[in-house]
């Protein structure tokens, strides 16, 4: 039997989050467990066993999956200890094998380690050996660092932002390895780093200009000597210090053809760089735009983006500066408002559903940047806050959710930060985002069908917040410089770096 290894890890964090990650915001599953819970899931591991289920002579050995239910701050040292010890604990038990996958995301950060996945395939290495071939699937947010290039013989990226192709990665990375245990394939990485950070819709693989990039690595990846390309942007909010855009292609034993198709690639984006960029709207002028759309029209509905507390990227999600805004304005439309506020949850909840209760929402988290907003509310619902993503259909927790009435607005308080790049929080709790004239949405992006292709205006606003598409409001210190949008008139020097293990 050809025995191979499974592993999972997966978190992405923001640097300016202040509240830092703990190892309860994982979901961890280990041996048969994770088989009977992801076997057929929809992401890289139910991708990766539609590939090995398909040879009779592979055995998975699923040694532990471990993954965030939400982006946090920077992972606790103590939690990363932790999470670190019983992953390779799990890995130290798996026995001998003959191949590993690894499905990590890559914009993992801990208080004590700023490259997380690359200490655990470096270890996995000094555990599993230098002979065996490690295939590690990563997010295109990933930040990929040499470390984790030096452990790995080939890597797998996704291709579509947003993401929708995890199970499609992992299948690919299924294939990668298999080619290699049997087909004797010899990847080599060539690499060209790009020195931008980026956000916007131009990004947004069907329609934007990031699109003809991915385009270029899909027909390398189709071609007779392409293993894997893709462009990692990395993750803007988790400032370490390899944090910028990569542009990578792996072939069969042909450094020529890679270089030279990374190089076009990193080219491509070069060329559309500047307009990877989101067009934000003053926060105060935001408001203002909604009030003038409802007085045009009552029954309109307009959706304003706030990407600055977007808790899939890593944010707190206790901001209210939107809402605060709208109130200064007089806004006289119904609003609807998520907001992460344990203690107001637990005041809801000791009042019961009906009373009308004194809280503040907001800013306990990010103090820095929101001051609690008094409100006087009616307590609509109580829940447990376990919700179905609407976009995947897993389960996600956001903690005890309270669901509060204070005049025009209405607000879903939960306990703890979850995704919400899709309406699942909003629908878990009774709420139809287009029963209301304005809705503060705290992503950096949707798919068109949750808000954009309905709503009458969708603003991206100006805000304050952890994970802020005004990437020089947040002051990164570590990551290497210059940097676009970092740093005025950055030149790119193309430059390829060609990566090989030996033996592979």
């Amino acid at each position: 039997m050809t025995r191979i290894l499974l592993a999972e890890c997966m978190q992405e964090v923001s640097s300016f989050n202040p509240l830092p990650g703990q190892y309860q915001d994982f979901v961890t599953c280990r041996g048969e467990e994770l088989v009977q819970n992801r076997r057929h899931s929809i992401d890289e591991i139910g991708g990766c066993y539609t590939v090995f289920d398909r040879h009779d002579e592979v055995e998975v050995i699923p040694a532990m999956s471990a993954k965030s239910n939400t982006s946090t701050g920077t992972l606790s040292a103590e939690s990363w200890n932790r999470l670190s010890s019983e992953w390779l604990d799990a890995i130290k038990n798996a026995g001998e094998i003959d191949g590993a996958y690894f499905a990590l995301h890559g914009a993992m950060s801990a208080e004590n380690e700023s490259d997380p996945e690359g200490y655990l395939l470096e270890q996995a290495r000094k555990i599993l050996g230098e002979s065996i071939p490690f295939v590690t699937s990563l997010d295109l947010h990933g930040i990929l660092t040499e470390r984790m290039i030096a452990h790995n013989n080939a890597v797998v990226v996704y291709h579509t932002y947003p993401h929708i192709d995890m199970f499609e990665t992992g299948a690919r990375a299924a294939r990668v390895l298999m080619r290699m245990i049997k087909d004797n394939l010899k990847p080599v990485m060539a690499l060209v780093k790009i020195p931008a950070l980026v956000r916007g819709d131009e990004l947004i693989t069907e329609t934007g200009s990031f699109g003809h990039c991915i385009r270029q690595a899909i027909e390398i990846e189709q071609s007779d000597s392409g293993i894997s390309a893709g462009m990692f942007i990395g993750n803007p909010f988790t400032d370490v210090p390899e944090l910028r855009t990569n542009a990578m292609v792996l072939t069969d034993q042909n450094p020529e053809q890679a270089s030279k198709l990374a190089l076009q690639m990193a080219d491509t984006f070069w060329e559309h760089h500047e307009k990877m960029q989101v067009p934000l709207t003053p926060l105060i002028d935001a408001a203002r735009r909604a009030c003038d759309q409802f007085q045009e029209n009552p029954q309109a509905t307009v959706v304003l983006m706030d990407a600055a507390d977007a808790t899939s990227s890593g944010a707190s999600g206790d901001s209210n500066a939107i809402v605060r805004a709208l109130m200064e304005t007089g806004y006289p439309g119904r609003v609807l408002s998520p907001v992460v506020d344990q203690a107001a949850v637990e005041t809801a909840i000791n009042a019961g559903i009906g009373a009308t209760i004194d809280v503040t929402l907001g800013g306990q988290i990010d103090a820095d940047r929101f001051t609690p907003l008094p409100v006087k509310a009616r307590v609509k619902m109580l829940s447990d806050g376990e919700i179905l993503s609407e976009t995947f259909g897993l389960n996600w927790y956001a903690g005890k959710t309270a669901v509060l009435e204070a005049e025009n607005y209405t607000y879903v308080v939960s306990s703890q930060s979850v995704s919400l790049f899709d309406r699942a929080l909003f629908y878990g709790h009774g709420q139809d985002p287009k029963r209301f004239q304005a809705v503060v949405v705290k992503t950096p992006h949707a798919e068109p069908h949750m808000f954009a292709d309905w709503c009458d205006q969708l603003i991206n606003v100006d805000a304050p917040g952890s994970t802020s598409a005004n990437l020089p409001y947040l002051g990164h210190t570590v990551c290497a410089r210059p940097v676009f949008p970092l740093d005025e008139n950055v030149t790119f020097t193309p430059k390829v770096q060609l990566f090989q293990r030996n033996g592979s």
